[in-house]
C-alpha cells in the first residue's frame, strides 16, 4: 500500500525553475516516482541538461520549453506547451523566484514590481491556465514553493519576503475553492539550502551562520526537497491540503 501511495505511474507534472537547484530536485524526484515532466525557466541550456539527466536517470518522458515568468504571453504559451506535450498537466510545481535585496529607502518601484510579478503574480497566472483540467479531471496537485523567509526575514529583504509570505495565504484561500474537485493546494518553505541564488547574494560569514543557526548545523541539499514534494503531489499527500511544510533543518527552532 505504502508504495501505491507514492507512485505517479500516469501523471504529468510542470515544473518551473526546474533546470536546476530545488525545481531540477523535485522533478527529477517526480519522474522517479513515474511522473511524466515539463521544465521550465529562462535558460535553454540549463533546461535541455536537466531533462536530459530526468530521461537517462528515470526513463520517464521530459520535455522543456524556455519560459520568462514575468512575461504573460510566455505564461500563456507555458501552459498550452505543457498540456499539449504531456495530454494533461496534473501537478504544477510554481518554484520559479527570485531576491534582489534593497533597503526600504533604496527600493525601487521597477525591483518591486518585478519580484512581485515572478514570485506571485506569475503563481496565479500559471495555476490559473492549468487549474481547468484539473478541475474537469477532479484530481490535481498545486505545489508552490515558499521560504521560511516568508516566516523570518532580514534588512533588505522586503521584497522577497512580502512574496513568501502571500503565497502562504494564497493556498488556503485556493485550498478551499479547490478541495470539492479533490485538488489539493499548498506550500513547502525551505530554509538553507545548497542553491545557487544564496550562494550568491550571501557571503562567506552570512553562509557559515545560516548553516550555525540550522538545528542540524548544515545546509540542505537540493534532493532533500524531493522527499516533501513527492508526498504533496502523490496521493500520501490526498489529505493535506491549505498548508505550508517548512523544511528547513531546524533553523526555525532558535529564537536568538
Amino acid at each position: 500500500m505504502i508504495s501505491k501511495l507514492f507512485d505517479l505511474t500516469g501523471r504529468a507534472a510542470l515544473v518551473t525553475g526546474g533546470s536546476k537547484g530545488l525545481g531540477k530536485a523535485m522533478a527529477l524526484g517526480l519522474a522517479e516516482a513515474g511522473a511524466d515532466v515539463v521544465l521550465a525557466s529562462r535558460h535553454e541550456g540549463e533546461l535541455r541538461a536537466a531533462a536530459d539527466e530526468i530521461r537517462s536517470a528515470t526513463g520517464r518522458r521530459a520535455e522543456f520549453l524556455a519560459t520568462d515568468m514575468t512575461s504573460k504571453a510566455d505564461i500563456e504559451r507555458l501552459a498550452a506547451f505543457a498540456t499539449d506535450w504531456l495530454g494533461k498537466v496534473d501537478i504544477l510545481i510554481n518554484n520559479a523566484g527570485s531576491n534582489e535585496p534593497q533597503n526600504l529607502d533604496a527600493t525601487t518601484d521597477e525591483a518591486w514590481d518585478r519580484i512581485v510579478e515572478l514570485n506571485l503574480s506569475s503563481c496565479m497566472r500559471l495555476s490559473r491556465a492549468v487549474v481547468g483540467g484539473m478541475k474537469e479531471r477532479r484530481w490535481g496537485r498545486l505545489l508552490f514553493t515558499s521560504s521560511i523567509m516568508g516566516f523570518a526575514s532580514n534588512p533588505a529583504r522586503g521584497a522577497y519576503s512580502a512574496t513568501k509570505a502571500a503565497l502562504v495565504g494564497m493556498v488556503r484561500a485556493w485550498a478551499l475553492e479547490l478541495g470539492p474537485y479533490n485538488i489539493t493546494v499548498n506550500c513547502i518553505a525551505p530554509g538553507p539550502f545548497l542553491t545557487d541564488l544564496p550562494m550568491s547574494l550571501l557571503s562567506p560569514e552570512q553562509k557559515e551562520n545560516f548553516a550555525k543557526r540550522a538545528a542540524l548545523l548544515r545546509w540542505g541539499q537540493p534532493e532533500e526537497l524531493a522527499g516533501p514534494a513527492l508526498m504533496f503531489c502523490s496521493d500520501a499527500g490526498s489529505y493535506i491540503t491549505g498548508a505550508t511544510l517548512i523544511v528547513d533543518g531546524g533553523t526555525l527552532c532558535r529564537t536568538f
